[in-house]
C-alpha cells in the first residue's frame, strides 16, 4: 500500500477586524473580566485641591438725589421723583404743592426734605408734696402760693392752671413740694393785665384781692374793675371834676371821706363794694347795699353805686374787665 504522506496542517486563516470593531471586543473582554477581579485601590490624593472659586456679586453703588432739580420742558413731579428715587407725595411736601400742582421748566424744585423736627420733651410734673389747699373766698393763687412757701408758677402747673384759670371757693389745689418751679426773677414786673399798664394791673389787682376777701362774686368784681377804669383809668389819681379824687373818683363833699380817706386805694375800694364792712359806714352807699344790684344790667350796677352824669359809659367795660380778672386774680 502506498503511504500517503501526512498532510500538513493547514494553517488557519486569520481574520482581520477593523480597528473599530477590534477596540469593541476588547472592551467587552475588559468588562467580562473585570468582572472577576479584585476591586481597584482607591486612589489616594497627593495634592489639596485648590479652594473653590468664591464669586463675589459687584456692589452697585448707588448715587444719592441732588438736593435740588431744574424743571426741563415735559416733566411732572411724578416722573422727577420716580427717576430719582424718592416718593412723589415728599417731593410735593417738600415743595409746598398738592396733587393739582403745575410745575413749569426753570423752576427749581428741592428733592431732599428738612429732616423732621423731633416733638419737644414733656417737661416732668412737679412733685407735690401731699398737702393741698380748700380755695376760700377771697384766694387767689399767688397769696396761696406765697403762704406755703412754694411759686406761683409751680402751684399752677401742680393742678393744670394758667395765669388766665379762674378758681372757686370749695376747690381743692394740690400744693407742691417747696422750690418746686422756678420763682421769677426780682428784677420781672408782676403780669400785666391785656390793654393795662404795670400801674393799672397793679390797682386792679388790689380791687380783685379785696373783692375776693369781702366774697363778693366775680361779676360784682368786674363791675368795680370797670367803674374804676371809667372814672380814673384805673390810676389813684389826685385830681378830677370838681372835688373828685382818687380809684373812684370819690368826692368828699358828698360824704366818701376826706381827701386824705379817699386817696388810700385799699380804703376807697371798700368803700366802693360798701355792705357790712364799709369803712364809711352808713354814711355812703356802695355796691353791696345796692338791693338786687345782681339782678342789674352791668352800667345800670355801677351808675346805682356812682351816680354819674354819663352812665352808659360803664358798659364799654364789662369783657375787658372778665379778662382783667382771669389773668390777674
Amino acid at each position: 500500500m502506498r503511504r500517503l504522506p501526512t498532510p500538513l496542517a493547514r494553517p488557519r486563516a486569520r481574520t482581520v477586524w477593523p480597528a473599530a470593531v477590534a477596540g469593541t471586543i476588547a472592551l467587552a473582554l475588559s468588562g467580562e473580566n473585570a468582572a472577576h477581579a479584585a476591586p481597584p485601590a482607591p486612589r489616594v490624593l497627593t495634592t489639596t485641591p485648590p479652594a473653590p472659586r468664591i464669586l463675589s456679586t459687584p456692589v452697585l453703588a448707588v448715587a444719592a438725589a441732588p438736593a435740588s432739580y431744574t424743571v426741563q420742558p415735559g416733566d411732572t413731579v411724578w416722573a422727577i421723583a420716580r427717576a430719582h428715587g424718592l416718593d412723589t407725595a415728599a417731593v410735593l411736601t417738600a415743595n409746598g404743592l398738592d396733587a393739582s400742582g403745575v410745575i413749569r421748566p426753570g423752576q427749581v424744585l428741592t428733592l431732599v426734605p428738612a429732616a423732621p423736627t423731633p416733638p419737644p420733651a414733656e417737661a416732668p410734673a412737679p412733685a407735690t408734696s401731699g398737702r393741698t389747699h380748700e380755695v376760700r373766698a377771697g384766694d387767689t393763687v399767688s397769696a396761696i402760693a406765697v403762704a406755703n412757701g412754694v411759686s406761683l408758677d409751680a402751684v399752677l402747673a401742680a393742678n393744670g392752671l394758667t395765669r388766665a384759670s379762674i378758681i372757686y371757693p370749695g376747690e381743692t389745689l394740690q400744693i407742691p413740694t417747696a422750690g418746686a418751679g422756678a420763682a421769677a426773677p426780682a428784677s420781672v414786673s408782676p403780669a400785666t393785665a391785656p390793654g393795662l399798664d404795670a400801674e393799672q394791673s397793679e390797682n386792679a389787682r388790689l380791687i380783685i384781692r379785696i373783692g375776693r376777701e369781702l366774697g363778693v362774686s366775680d361779676r360784682g368784681i368786674a363791675i368795680a374793675l370797670g367803674t374804676a377804669m371809667q372814672e380814673s383809668w384805673l390810676r389813684n389819681l389826685d385830681w378830677g371834676d370838681r372835688d373828685s379824687l382818687g380809684l373812684f373818683q370819690q368826692r368828699p363833699s358828698s360824704g366818701w371821706g376826706s381827701p386824705d380817706q379817699i386817696m388810700d386805694r385799699e380804703r376807697s375800694t371798700r368803700v366802693f363794694y360798701g355792705g357790712a364792712s364799709d369803712p364809711n359806714g352808713s354814711a355812703t352807699r356802695g355796691l353791696l347795699d345796692i338791693p338786687g344790684w345782681e339782678g342789674l344790667g352791668y352800667a345800670d350796677a355801677a351808675q346805682a353805686v356812682q351816680i354819674s352824669a354819663y352812665p352808659d359809659r360803664y358798659a364799654q367795660w364789662e369783657s375787658p374787665a372778665s379778662v382783667w380778672i382771669a389773668v390777674l386774680g
